[in-house]
């Protein structure tokens, strides 16, 4: 069965690539110690998940078809296609997103920095991961995993995927399909 940080692990795994496709990373030295991102540990490490959990994940990935082994590189990759679909079809009745008490943290769906402006909506509620370290107040979203408002500080990518995600969970049908085209425009189009 599917856990939520399942598709974050996923998200990450298609932000790297996208980094990678426009040679935003890295090439690393692998004799320096530094890990390779694609990694059960870079992975977790970037993400805050153990690697254990990160293991157990992409092996439910793959069984569900939302992964790949790609040979090539010998490691798992999104089936970015069928990815999209569970997205836009399937996440907010799996994991729905209940808005809870004001606090302070990271801005998410619609309320993101890079989708601000892009919808407007009489008395639009800002929703946010709950982060102290956060600038901004609003009503609270738990993520789909606890690290997220952290992991998100490093991967702008990432953390736009995932504000698309919140704005699928928590938007009514027109806020919704808007969200699912822009994400199926980030995560397809390479």
């Amino acid at each position: 069965m599917m856990k939520s940080q399942d598709i974050v692990i996923l998200l990450k795994l298609v932000s790297l690539q996208n980094q990678e496709d426009s040679d935003l990373l890295d090439s690393p030295d692998w004799s320096s110690g530094r890990e390779e991102p694609y990694s059960v540990r870079g992975l977790g490490n970037s993400l805050g998940i153990s690697k254990t959990e990160v293991s157990a994940s992409l092996n439910r990935s793959l069984e569900s078809g939302l992964a790949i082994r790609d040979r090539s590189y010998r490691r798992v990759k999104p089936n970015r296609r069928d990815l999209c679909e569970f997205i836009a079809n399937g996440l907010k009745f799996v994991f729905p997103a209940k808005p809870s008490a004001p606090e302070r943290g990271v801005p998410t769906g619609f309320s993101a920095p890079m989708l601000e402006g892009q919808l407007i909506s009489v008395g639009q509620d800002i929703y946010v991961w709950a982060y102290a370290e956060g600038r901004v107040r609003g009503l609270s979203i738990e993520p789909l995993f606890k690290s997220v408002p952290e992991a998100v500080q490093k991967d702008e990518r990432l953390y736009e995927y995932l504000a698309l995600v919140d704005a699928i969970r928590l938007g009514k049908q027109r806020e919704s399909n808007l969200a699912v085209e822009r994400l199926k425009q980030r995560i397809l189009n390479k």
